[in-house]
Parts: C-alpha cells; sequence; structure tokens
C-alpha cells in the first residue's frame, strides 16, 4: 500500500502522466531551484527515471493525486539520492503553482516520512535542498527535519549550494 492521507493520495506515476508532470517541470516558477523549466526531453527521462525506480527499488516519486477532483497536483516520494560518499533516501516534493500554500507538499512528505519508517524500515530519511528554497525547506522543517550538512551539487552547468535536512526514526 503506497501512502495516502486524508485529502492525497500517492500512486505510481504511469505514461498518462506525462502531460501533468509536463505542467509542472515546465513552469519557470516551480523549476527556478533547477534552473529553469525542463524540456518536452528532459521531463520524459525524469518520468523514465521513476518508473525505473518503481522496477528497482519498489519506490520512486508518486504522483500526488488531490482525492476531491482525482487531479495529479504535484509529484511526492522516495529515492536514493548522492550525497557525498554514500547514497541516501530522500523524499523529495514537486507540486503545481496552484497547490501551493495548501499544506498538500508537507501531507505528502509526512506520508512518505511515516512509510520510509514503517514499510521500509528505514533509520533515517532526508531530504536534499538547493540552499535557496526557502519554501522546501520550510516544508522539510515541519516534516521534523532539521539541517545536517551542506554540499555543492552541479547540475545543469551550475554549482548549485544544497542542505541534507534529516530525521532518524524515534
Amino acid at each position: 500500500m503506497l501512502p495516502e492521507t486524508t485529502r492525497l493520495i500517492l500512486r505510481e506515476m504511469t505514461d498518462a502522466d506525462y502531460d501533468a508532470l509536463r505542467a509542472i517541470m515546465q513552469d519557470p516558477q516551480v523549476m527556478y531551484a533547477y534552473e529553469g523549466p525542463f524540456t518536452d526531453e528532459e521531463v520524459r527521462a525524469w518520468l523514465n527515471r521513476q518508473l525505473e525506480r518503481y522496477v528497482r527499488f519498489g519506490f520512486g516519486l508518486w504522483a500526488v493525486v488531490l482525492k476531491e477532483t482525482g487531479r495529479v497536483i504535484g509529484q511526492c516520494g522516495l529515492t536514493m539520492q548522492p550525497w557525498k560518499e554514500e547514497s541516501v533516501l530522500e523524499i523529495g516534493y514537486l507540486f503545481r503553482r496552484d497547490a501551493w500554500h495548501r499544506g498538500y507538499a508537507t501531507e505528502a512528505a509526512r506520508a512518505c516520512r511515516e512509510y520510509a519508517f514503517s514499510v521500509l524500515g528505514t533509520r533515517e530519511v532526508c531530504s536534499i535542498i538547493r540552499d535557496t528554497n526557502l519554501a522546501s525547506q520550510n516544508v522539510a522543517r515541519r516534516n521534523g527535519m532539521t539541517p545536517r550538512d551542506t554540499w555543492v551539487k552541479h547540475f545543469r552547468g551550475v554549482d548549485m549550494p544544497h542542505i541534507r535536512f534529516a530525521i532518524t526514526r524515534p
């Protein structure tokens, strides 16, 4: 069973979610922390990575569906991410701009945290967030995470300082 909350269903993405994903990832305001919107090819590669993750790990970023409307409003889930010399379990989230400031990201991220602890049995989960992305940092804090360390990632030809927020299972 994938995470579900009072207002949200998290489910595996399929090829049918490509247009919904494009609407998210081609919005310059949504994608500012990634140095701008993704091309159609980058969105397709992103979706394909999630499909591969479902097979390889049994998890990945999931479509976030608003129960009230059945509309995909974002993506949130768990991925293995490189961090310095290791691979860490990360909660990632990215939502449509018209779904911002309604608590959806925090609600979905908390459900993913509980899934990581109770279903996957992990000891720690984190969110790796660009240092300029204050909104995502606030979601991580509301998810009980605290800053642990920093690292500069290189993406799209840009050095991007990131903060790893983490929480350890109680």
